[in-house]
């Protein structure tokens, strides 16, 4: 799996950083979605899929 985010499109919910910390984290100025890993871990991909699914912005995207 290979993740992208699209820091621009984030409107900071943290839904992401909640569900995947392993993969997601927010700025602390502004919140924005920081992505701490492009490639995670096999046991972390469900997370991540959910984290994709749940962001109101939909600034994550995955190819797998």
């Amino acid at each position: 799996m290979k993740v992208e985010v699209d820091v621009p499109k984030c409107v900071a919910s943290g839904q992401c950083a909640m569900i995947a910390p392993e993969a997601f984290d927010q700025r602390d100025e502004d919140g924005m979605v920081v992505l701490l890993d492009e490639t995670p871990a096999p046991e972390v991909h469900e997370a991540v899929r959910e984290s994709a699914m749940v962001c109101p912005a939909a600034a994550i995207h995955l190819a797998e």
